[in-house]
Formats: structure tokens, C-alpha cells, sequence
């Protein structure tokens, strides 16, 4: 991401919903499944602000990962050098076995080759270990957003559960989130993407609606359905985002 983008996230998520809830269910899910204990150690991949990771740091031991600076210069200020890895080539510079949790918060769609990051996931999880995997849902919803993030990918349930094969995995839950607000945010993308094309360019400083937080009572229900529906075992059918839970076999 742009170093603009880090500095939009580090100013938003702490309230925000999407950031927020995410970071909640995520916990929640890790909790449910194989509650922490205090000598687990955990990654989180992509680990951007490291705000998810110093919430887990209560429950067991933290490790963060990223590979770009302005994220490892966040980091840096949140964590010990011990605990922080600065990603240089293709391979996590941990030993096969050595997690018991691993955490990759909307950070599949980064990467060219999502299923060779899986298969690290893996190879760097115990028997039994625990992957909790979200990324952003459906190609109809592809925005200036996905571009300026610099998104390879939107994903489809189908695409995300063919990352975790039978074989190595047993998938405990798959499923599309942030049901409710689906139609909404088609709606704007598409009068946004409509309004690029066909009137002038967004003023210099102009925000996006992802980049605002909105009035308190609105933000507290749009976190509230959004963490509620990320428990739900209905299959939705569609979702701004999807989650996925794994067990390492």
C-alpha cells in the first residue's frame, strides 16, 4: 500500500467499524476454536499497524510480519525487534512447526501468488494449528479503493476454500461477512466508478466514504451486525468481505 493509505488506516481503525470488527471477530473466532494460552505464539502476516497482534499480545506471545516500511516503521514502535519480522524474500525466516496460530487480516489480496502463502501458513503451523484468513469479497465490488490498496483480487467463497485443500486442512468455517451493507457499497462504487468516467476528477484531499468514519450511533450498529454475522453458520450468499477459519491437519 501507499504510505498515504497506512496513514488512513492508523488514523481510522481504532474506531472504526470495519477495522474494529474485524479485529473482534477475528479474536473472537481464535477464542471459540483453540482458546491461547500464554506460551502460544502467534503470527500476524501483513500485520500493517499491528494493532490486531498488540490486542492478542494479552492472550499469548506475538510475532508481526510485514514487508513494507512504512507499516515496519509502525511496527517498530509497538513492538520488540525480537518480535518483528521484516519480510525479504518468499520465505518466513521461522522454523516448519513453530506457530500455533497464524493471522492474515485482509492481506491474501496482496499478494501474486496467494497460494504459495498458504502453503507457508502450513508448513509454519503445528498439527492442529489454527489460520483465520479474511479478504475482500467479490469482483462486481472492484473499486478505486482495490486499486489504491493495490489489490490483485477480490475472492469468491469458492476461490478462498480452494486455498485450504481437504488434505492438509480442515476448514471449520467459510463464509461471506459484512452481509448487510452489500448493496450499499455496490451502489457507491458503481455511481463512483460511473462519476470518474463520465464527470470531472474527485478534488485534491477529496476522501473516499471507506476513509470516514461515520456518526457514533451509525458506526456502533454497522460494528454490531458486523461482528454478530461473522459467528452466523448460514451460508450467505454474498458479502463485502469473507472469512475463513482452518485447522492445520
Amino acid at each position: 500500500m501507499d504510505a498515504a493509505e497506512y496513514a488512513n488506516i492508523a488514523a481510522l481503525e481504532a474506531e472504526h467499524w470495519y477495522y474494529s470488527g474485524k479485529r473482534r471477530f477475528a479474536r473472537e473466532w481464535i477464542q471459540r476454536v483453540r482458546a491461547p494460552a500464554p506460551g502460544d505464539l502467534l503470527l500476524d502476516c501483513g500485520a500493517g499497524t499491528g494493532s490486531f497482534a498488540q490486542e492478542m499480545e494479552r492472550l499469548c506471545r506475538v510475532m508481526v510480519l510485514d514487508d513494507h516500511e512504512e507499516a515496519l516503521r509502525l511496527l517498530r514502535t509497538r513492538f520488540r525487534p525480537e518480535q518483528i519480522i521484516s519480510l525479504a524474500g518468499d520465505r518466513v525466516p521461522l522454523p516448519d512447526g513453530s506457530l500455533e496460530y497464524v493471522t492474515a487480516l485482509d492481506v491474501l489480496e496482496h499478494v501474486p501468488d496467494d497460494r504459495a502463502v498458504v502453503q507457508g501458513f502450513h508448513r509454519l503451523l503445528k498439527p492442529g494449528g489454527l489460520a483465520v484468513v479474511t479478504v475482500p469479497a467479490s469482483m462486481a465490488l472492484w473499486s478505486d479503493w482495490d486499486v489504491a490498496l493495490h489489490h490483485f483480487r477480490r475472492y469468491d467463497r469458492a476461490q478462498l476454500r480452494a486455498l485450504f485443500p481437504a488434505g492438509e486442512w480442515e476448514i471449520i468455517h467459510a463464509n461471506y461477512t459484512n452481509v448487510l451493507v452489500y448493496p450499499a457499497v455496490w451502489a457507491v462504487r458503481k455511481w463512483r466508478a460511473w462519476r470518474g468516467r463520465s464527470g470531472p476528477a474527485p478534488a485534491a484531499g477529496a476522501t473516499r466514504s471507506e476513509d470516514r468514519i461515520p456518526a457514533r450511533p451509525i458506526n456502533a450498529f454497522l460494528r454490531a451486525q458486523f461482528v454478530a454475522l461473522a459467528h452466523w453458520r448460514v451460508p450467505f450468499p454474498f458479502g463485502v468481505s469473507l472469512l475463513l477459519v482452518a485447522r492445520r491437519r
